[in-house]
């Protein structure tokens, strides 16, 4: 074993020895020890911001940095090969299944995901790096009730979103402190799979979820430029594409491509964490209150804002600017209603690619076919770089419009976002970290926009469409109404999980502020499934 590196938990198969190897556990040492202390003073950094913004401190451009934006004259590295064409990226989860499915689909992409959709169990989180080794190296295989899944000729282009800044991954401590999952889930991946990428005709290609600041993708830039020294590869060949899912970054959206310029390919709108962070980044201001989450959409004028500033500066700098997920999912056993979804998952790729931009995701492989139709309809070529948006003047107060027309809180807003928060942060508990419920795919992203809503609407006595308060008695009953209704629309979730998250919800509600994020809050939860004594993840939230 490594000096100073402890693995805490087992996962019952080979996968544990074949990707926890001693020399993959050298590289995480090497990670931990040389960048560990500046993600650190970055966490602290999102602090102080908070309580600026608290105090009444203006959401902004950055006076500091706007040379940057002003300088006509950089741009970013062409894409990688295998990413001058994304019209359509899949996600999900990297359970077997699931990798075979996604690659297979049709997609142009496969956003392979460690963060929203997957709960992080250290079996999902050991199993899935194991998934994708045998993936990059087309050695995958399943068999389910008799059929197997294998990997077709031509699969599409692999692309691997770790961990946030924010989480660690407490079964694994180096030097008696808990690896940041971001560099667990990057390290692993990155040192068993990029030269056999590259000798494949691709690369290292990422996913970088929920940066609040420049800083930060200058962090992700250092850990690039490091590995790539660490295992001999030449620099720049690593690929990473930023999710602008916090409105901070949205002000920050040309200074994080500029610190990633020689390893960047683009943005994209993360449109769930952005609704999410929205609300959470503006705790303090009363204006900031949001209807239903369904009145929300992305035509709203903050929405809208923040998706044509996001188009206009990735083409200004020769990148991919990418849509974000269409939450429904085929309904099999109802044809009008499938109709329908299916028509909002229509309108909106076609609002989209209208914009410019130059890709889109799904959640589902049977929606692939009508992403795909209407991209290949209006898209010319392989990207759209060349709609400048030059008539685009987006300002901070474009970007902090509250404004929803005909938005309304209403009893039934309550009802589902109780009825998701219950449902998802249980199978999540469960291990489960996407779920299908009402013909939407749920994940962390979007039950964090339930959770989020739920407390500001209490905190502020926020009025619902009748003229009655919401307040912690009424989201309490409609708490205890639901919970037994739960396993009806979510049958595998467990009892003992149900009752750990009705727990939480009430508690987030009565807090003064809500917590950063509802998968730190239940990770001591996951690590104790798995063994791991509460001082490796400090005090426990539940």
């Amino acid at each position: 074993m490594v000096v100073g590196v402890q693995i805490l938990t087992t996962v019952a198969s080979d996968a544990q020895k074949a990707i926890l190897t001693e020399d993959a556990l050298k590289f995480l040492a090497a990670i931990h020890r040389t960048f560990e202390s500046t993600r650190q003073k970055l966490l602290a950094a999102r602090a102080d911001r908070q309580r600026q913004w608290d105090s009444g401190v203006p959401l902004d451009f950055l006076p500091e940095t706007a040379h940057i934006r002003a300088e006509s004259g950089w741009q970013c590295v062409p894409p990688g090969p295998g990413l001058e064409d994304r019209r359509v990226e899949i996600t999900g989860p990297t359970d077997r299944k699931m990798v075979i499915n996604a690659l297979n689909s049709g997609a142009k992409t496969f956003m392979a995901d460690f963060e929203d959709s997957n709960a992080p169990t250290f079996a999902n989180v050991i199993n899935g790096q194991l998934n994708l080794r045998d993936a990059v190296r087309h050695q995958i295989d399943f068999i389910s009730s008799g059929k197997q899944y294998k990997l077709a000729d031509n699969p599409a282009v692999l692309i691997v979103r770790p961990r946030g800044w924010h989480l660690d991954e407490p079964r694994v401590t180096i030097d008696n402190a808990p690896i940041a999952g971001a560099f667990f889930d990057f390290a692993l991946y990155f040192f068993h799979n990029a030269a056999e990428l590259v000798r494949r005709g691709t690369g290292p290609y990422f996913y970088l979820p929920k940066m609040e600041h420049y800083l930060e993708a200058r962090l992700w830039n250092d850990v690039f430029m490091f590995s790539q020294s660490y295992i001999g590869m030449p620099h720049n060949t690593i690929r990473a594409t930023v999710l602008i899912e916090t409105i901070p970054a949205a002000f920050q959206m040309e200074e994080i491509l500029f610190e990633l310029r020689n390893h960047s390919s683009g943005l994209n709108c993360g449109r769930w964490d952005y609704i999410f962070s929205f609300i959470k980044k503006r705790r303090a201001d009363r204006a900031a209150i949001l209807p239903d989450r369904k009145d929300v959409t992305m035509t709203v004028p903050f929405m809208d804002a923040y998706v044509r500033l996001l188009i206009q500066t990735c083409h200004k700098r020769k990148v991919a600017a990418m849509g974000g997920m269409s939450a429904q999912i085929p309904i099999k056993n109802d044809p009008a209603a499938n109709d329908f979804a299916m028509a909002k998952v229509r309108a909106d790729k076609l609002r989209e690619v209208t914009a410019g931009h130059d890709g889109t995701w799904i959640a589902h492989p049977l929606i692939n076919a009508i992403a795909r139709e209407i991209f290949d309809t209006h898209m010319l070529g392989p990207n759209q770089y060349h709609v400048l948006r030059e008539e685009v003047k987006v300002t901070a107060a474009d970007l902090l419009n509250t404004s929803v027309p005909g938005g309304r809180i209403t009893d039934a807003g309550v009802r589902e976002n109780v009825s998701c928060a219950l449902a998802y942060m249980a199978a999540w508990a469960g291990g489960n970290g996407c779920i299908p419920l009402n013909w939407l795919m749920e994940d962390a992203a979007t039950a964090e926009i339930t959770r989020i809503q739920l407390w500001q609407w209490v905190h502020y006595g926020a009025r619902l469409d009748t003229g009655a308060v919401v307040t912690v008695a009424y989201v309490d009953g409609i708490i205890d109404e639901l919970a037994p209704t739960i396993r009806s629309i979510a049958p595998s979730v467990k009892a003992n999980d149900l009752a750990v998250t009705v727990d939480y919800i009430k508690s987030q509600i009565r807090s003064q502020w809500p917590s950063e994020f509802l998968t730190s809050d239940l990770m001591p939860y996951l690590a104790a499934a798995d063994g791991v004594e509460a001082k490796y993840f400090g005090k426990a939230a539940l």
